[in-house]
């Protein structure tokens, strides 16, 4: 009735002895089976090349064989279409695909759901509400269990050769497990590519922790999957982290996050001290080179050493690896001293899923976060701000490793 003005859609419902809204729906039921039905008609006959019975202009030794019942879910509710078929068995249609039964887009919208963090119970409430349709949690489960292979195909996907910068880190979910309740680690590793544009190359669920041997088995899985050459990667203050790294990209140049250090140092401290300990190591982490940085330790171990020697140690002991950004210039140095790029992320990914104080299984924790990272991802369209200066800096610094990349 769309298009109708008043007097002719008085004249349609009249017609139609449409009397109730249970009337108008049916009537629109019955006109989207015909039309699902003509558009199954008309696949076929385009597959086949020749109208049903125009036997004529047959001109291929395929023929139809008859119809299938088939039972679809719409937006008017459940439809009987009848699927035809053809001798050689193939015949896809589009409109109704083989294994689906459902073509109102509500596997979209379970999906979708799911994506923005809402539980299995949540999206069965919501969907009852918002659009009187009664689904099951198993359907739902069902359904999202369907991008699983979708998530393989995007874990092993193949890598480019060269990142100039790679960030990893983890985060913690609680995940069913035998009956109990298990703290596991998920390994996320972010990438920089040539262009400057961020990418999330991969996601791994481990029962051990955030542990270096299981980094390694990362590491190796990426140089598997073609990654040749990081130039610097940025990690936190594990133990262990540095030789994982080294073992698979032994050029690799090391910059452990200075806020982590800040952080694991400040907790030596006691209150009253730690207002100026922080002053002080400024004079550290916002030095202008490595020369001053080496100056400003050397002053805060002879003020504080004696008293607070483990936070100094802190500084000492990973020296090597969180002096790394000293000789790049401030358009570098302000995208590798901190994990900031992946904490960004992660955020992202505990706001999603902070309904959630465990999951059921690791396939319905990797579902989740993997949908949050495809809806995160796709919205990183530019290039890191002055990734052009940032570029021509690591040309001079690694030209022999990045000359066969950027002309």
């Amino acid at each position: 009735m769309i298009g109708l003005n008043k007097e002719e859609a008085k004249k349609f419902v009249k017609e139609n002895g449409l009397k109730t809204m249970d009337d108008v729906s049916g009537m629109f039921k019955e006109m989207h089976t015909t039309i699902i039905q003509a558009m199954l008609e008309s696949e076929l006959d385009d597959q086949l090349g020749y109208q049903k019975y125009d036997l004529k202009s047959k001109s291929t030794s395929n023929s139809r064989n008859g119809n299938s019942k088939k039972t679809v879910r719409s937006d008017y509710g459940d439809l009987d279409v009848q699927i035809p078929r053809d001798r050689k068995n193939e015949f896809n249609p589009i409109i109704v695909k083989k294994g689906s039964k459902d073509i109102s887009g509500l596997e979209d919208k379970i999906i979708s759901l799911y994506a923005k963090g809402m539980s299995v119970r949540d999206i069965e409430s919501h969907l009852q509400e918002i659009y009187d349709t009664d689904v099951s949690s198993s359907l739902i489960s069902n359904i999202t269990d369907r991008i699983i292979p979708e998530i393989k195909e995007w874990q092993n996907r193949p890598l480019e050769k060269i990142y100039p910068i790679i960030y990893l880190d983890g985060i913690h979910y609680n995940v069913r497990q035998d009956g109990s309740i298990v703290n596991k680690a998920v390994h996320i590793v972010l990438g920089v590519n040539i262009d400057g544009k961020k990418d999330v190359l991969g996601i791994w669920i481990s029962t051990g922790g955030e542990s270096s041997k299981y980094w390694l088995t990362v590491l190796n899985e990426l140089k598997n999957r073609g990654v040749e050459d990081i130039l610097i990667t940025c990690t936190d203050n594990l133990n262990g982290f540095s030789e994982a790294i080294k073992a698979i990209y032994p050029k690799t140049e090391i910059q452990k996050c200075v806020i982590h250090a800040i952080r694991s140092s400040t907790k030596y401290l006691s209150h009253k001290d730690r207002k100026e300990f922080c002053n002080d190591l400024k004079n550290v982490y916002k030095a202008p080179s490595e020369d001053a940085a080496l100056t400003g330790l050397a002053d805060l171990d002879n003020k504080w050493g004696k008293k607070y020697p483990l936070a100094i140690n802190v500084w000492q002991n990973n020296w090597c690896e969180l002096s790394t950004y000293y000789k790049y210039p401030k358009e570098v140095r302000k995208i590798i001293y901190t994990t900031n790029a992946i904490e960004s992320f992660n955020r992202k990914l505990r706001k999603l899923t902070k309904c959630k104080s465990s999951f059921p299984t690791d396939d319905a924790l990797l579902k989740m976060l993997y949908l949050a990272t495809k809806e995160t991802v796709k919205k990183w369209t530019t290039s890191i701000r002055d990734w052009s200066l940032i570029i021509s800096q690591f040309s001079v610094y690694f030209e022999d490793r990045l000359k066969d990349h950027l002309y």
